[in-house]
């Protein structure tokens, strides 16, 4: 079964058309670049387009914060607690992997 509104949509693409909304359109006559997964490939551009990361990406970016830190901080309560948040993010970067 069609959608509902299945002929007003051709209608209105027919038209645009007809008018030449269609012409010189950017990209037009180059071919579409390759694509590794077709059925998300318009959700992954979205994605990257916004700075969208894998999330072990973003927990490797946090843990490299939070050694740089560590190598900046003399007082031994920080560092332990820095020392424990990193190997939370290293046990959750290794679940977000297999993930």
């Amino acid at each position: 079964m069609d959608h509902p509104l299945i002929d007003l949509i051709n209608a209105k693409i027919a038209k645009a058309e007809a008018e030449g909304e269609f012409d010189n359109l950017p990209g037009a006559g180059k071919p579409l670049s390759a694509c590794d997964d077709p059925e998300n490939a318009v959700l992954n551009r979205i994605l990257r387009e916004n700075g969208a990361v894998p999330e072990f990406v973003s927990l490797s970016r946090e843990l490299g914060k939070l050694r740089v830190e560590l190598r900046e901080t003399g007082d031994r309560t920080e560092r332990a607690r820095i020392l424990k948040d990193m190997s939370m993010l290293q046990a959750r970067i290794e679940l977000a992997r297999k993930g």
